[in-house]
Parts: structure tokens; C-alpha cells; sequence
């Protein structure tokens, strides 16, 4: 498998996609969000995650949507526990990491470009 590097780069910054909604997703029982601004090489398939629905809008059913399946894929050089990509909407790949307390972990701090 040819291993694909990109460079993701959030529209307005912020990481967050059209809307309010941050781009999030869950693989593994964990939470991970998109970190915009990064140079990456995505490695093979590690199995099925999931956008969750949106919940932006108060006083509206949000759930009833549902969650969106997706893959989740390893980043070469970091640990599936910190950091994976997925493809979103459908052809971009973008980089998403567990943010504890709303702070990258140092191994993907290294990898962005400002």
C-alpha cells in the first residue's frame, strides 16, 4: 500500500468544518478532533470509526441523524491512542488527535507548521 502524505489546512481556521460543529471523531472508546495545520504521512486501515451527529443547534434533536461510519487510518510515526486520519467529507484527509484538556500532545505539536 503507497503510503499518502498530506498537509491539512481548516477552512478559517480553528478546525472546525462548515457550521459549528468541530470535526470529530471516535475509533478505539476515544474522542479524537482535527488539528489543522499539520504535514503528515497516513499509514494502513486500522478498522471502522465514527463521525458523531452534530449537536449545535439547542432545542433540536441533533441524534436523530446519527453517527457517520467512516475508517480510521495510522499516521505514520504516531500511536493510534493519539492521533489517527480519516477521510471527511468524502476525498479530504485530515489529521485528528485526543486533545486532553484541550492541549495537543507534544508528538503531534511537532508536526505542525506554525
Amino acid at each position: 500500500m503507497a503510503a499518502l502524505t498530506t498537509a491539512c489546512s481548516a477552512q478559517g481556521g480553528g478546525g472546525e468544518a462548515a457550521g459549528s460543529c468541530a470535526v470529530a471523531a471516535v475509533y478505539g472508546g476515544r474522542t479524537y478532533t482535527q488539528v489543522a495545520d499539520v504535514d503528515f504521512t497516513v499509514g494502513k486501515a486500522l478498522g471502522p470509526a465514527e463521525f458523531p451527529p452534530c449537536e449545535d443547534t439547542p432545542g433540536h434533536d441533533d441524534d436523530a441523524a446519527g453517527s457517520e461510519p467512516t475508517t480510521a487510518y495510522a499516521v505514520d510515526d504516531l500511536n493510534p491512542r493519539i492521533a489517527i486520519a480519516v477521510r471527511y467529507p468524502s476525498d479530504d484527509i485530515m489529521l485528528l488527535a485526543v486533545q486532553p484538556g484541550g492541549s495537543l500532545p507534544p508528538q503531534v505539536e511537532a508536526l505542525t507548521r506554525g
